[in-house]
């Protein structure tokens, strides 16, 4: 007796407990379609509508309502925040995350632009760049997912937060100094936009290269190991053929010489000498 554990003895009865003790066990054991993330994620997606309405409500110009529709817009941001560390630190990663995550994000967020555009609050164009950039990633994301997965860059995150911040701001009622701030964040979020965009695009292209380079090299391989093959297997035939042959002279050739050696007479001595001589022991005999 050692006194230790099984978990450190090694023994049959260790249990791996995650991160966060028993919270972390709970999620571990959850990580269905109803765990933490997913619940945080569909929360986020009823918001939206809420957001809107309390956005628009009254004409969309009473600081009362906007400040409401601030607070749906900064709590859908927040859990964006959650369900992504959750899901990634407690392996709740599902199906479902993965669909519903980007467009909850793509919801809230295309909401508020356009809602700020519809009211007058925010020019139509910087809601169109916006909404065109993160529409074309999407799709290039599933452009290049048979090859690989573009990973969410640094900038991107960054993005994220600046474009969060400056759609926050635009929610608010602001005047003064604020006002003409948040409008330089908003510019801030549009080269931020921009530039990710960009940088998004590059990624595409060479995973896409890289995994079709990947594909011609894998398809060349298994034709020359399915010619190796057949060559191997014609090979072999033909060996085999000449062994069969070799056998078959082998068995034919020594048949009549070597019984003509057991007698001790010269091989290939003619038959009629030796019936002659046969003839000729008789009559000497009689």
């Amino acid at each position: 007796m050692t006194g230790a554990p099984a978990s450190a003895a090694g023994g049959s009865g260790a249990t791996l407990v995650p991160r966060g003790g028993k919270l972390g066990a709970a999620a571990v054991n959850q990580a269905g379609l109803w765990n933490i993330a997913n619940i945080l994620t569909m929360v986020r997606l009823l918001l939206v509508p809420g957001f809107v309405m309390l956005l628009l409500h009254e004409g969309g110009y009473d600081p009362v309502w906007r400040s409401f529709a601030w607070a749906a817009f900064a709590v859908a941001m927040i859990t964006d925040v959650f369900d992504g560390h959750l899901a990634r630190t407690y392996n709740l990663v599902t199906d479902f995350g993965k669909i519903a995550d980007p467009i909850a994000d793509k919801a809230i967020m295309g909401a508020a632009l356009i809602c700020l555009s519809s009211l007058g609050d925010l020019p139509w164009w910087i809601t169109g760049v916006i909404l065109f950039r993160e529409l074309g990633i999407t799709l290039m994301r599933f452009w290049v997912i048979r090859h690989s997965v573009i990973p969410a860059s640094r900038g991107g995150k960054v993005k994220t937060l600046a474009q969060g911040i400056a759609v926050g701001m635009y929610v608010l009622a602001l005047t003064g100094p604020l006002a003409t701030l948040r409008f330089w964040v908003m510019m801030t979020a549009v080269v931020l936009t921009v530039v990710t965009g960009l940088d998004y695009v590059r990624q595409a292209v060479v995973l896409r290269r890289r995994g079709l380079a990947a594909e011609r090299a894998a398809a060349m391989e298994a034709v020359a190991m399915a010619t190796a093959v057949d060559m191997e297997g014609s090979a072999g035939g033909q060996c085999a053929t000449d062994q069969v042959h070799g056998a078959a002279e082998g068995v034919v050739e020594p048949v009549v010489e070597p019984a003509a050696e057991s007698l001790g007479e010269p091989i290939g001595e003619p038959v009629a000498e030796r019936v002659a001589g046969g003839r000729g022991a008789t009559e000497a005999e009689r």
